[in-house]
């Protein structure tokens, strides 16, 4: 009997300091399985965010390209007509007629050259040209250009030049948005999917 309760009493020894040691290894792992957590739910957020972010930035893009290349097609055509009509000696009476590019936009209209919308566009887009030169430091008011068909086909190859430079970068920096989303989208569910997997093992050792 007195083996039996010394043996015993060793036995209890060593229970009580391996649970003393477990229960420490649990309170750490709990500890870690709480940060993990919190990780997790950081990088889920941040996810979150910049897909709503993207998608901004994809609704904002897909309209301003639509428009940019509806400008470039209606600047293309009428340069187009312009320059046919140059070639037949007819545009210039309309030149002569009109006191401004927005009258010459309005003799197409009514020519049946250019649809109304589109010559309201390209009206627009003279007049969003008058005020940016305006406000760089008064360049010539294209409104009251010379009505010579030169002059207005430099006004208008200009103002395609300007707007498929504008669909290029509008591009491009697209293009770069998707880029830089798709490496932090991956970064980010990479993160997640490991922090899931290590606080699993966690839990489970716990």
């Amino acid at each position: 009997l007195g083996f039996e309760i010394k043996t015993g009493t060793a036995q209890a020894n060593d229970l009580s300091a391996t649970i003393q040691k477990e229960t420490a290894n649990a309170d750490a792992l709990s500890t870690k399985i709480d940060e993990l957590s919190a990780d997790i739910a950081t990088d889920e957020a941040d996810l979150k965010a910049a897909t709503e972010i993207r998608t901004k930035e994809e609704a904002d893009f897909k309209a301003k390209e639509a428009d940019l290349v509806e400008t470039v097609d209606i600047l293309e055509r009428a340069i187009g007509i312009i320059e046919k009509e140059m070639k037949g000696g007819s545009f210039a009476q309309v030149s002569k007629n009109a006191h401004n590019m927005v009258e010459v936009f309005k003799s197409m209209v009514t020519a049946q050259s250019i649809s109304s919308l589109e010559g309201e566009k390209l009206t627009a887009l003279i007049q969003a040209t008058q005020q940016d030169s305006d406000e760089e430091g008064g360049a010539p008011d294209p409104a009251v250009y010379e009505n010579q068909s030169g002059g207005i086909m430099d006004v208008m190859n200009d103002l395609l030049e300007k707007s498929q430079g504008e669909l290029d970068k509008a591009r491009n920096t697209e293009t770069a948005n998707i880029q830089n989303f798709q490496m932090l989208k991956q970064s980010l569910e990479d993160e997640i999917k490991f922090g899931e997997k290590e606080k699993d093992e966690a839990s489970k050792s716990k």
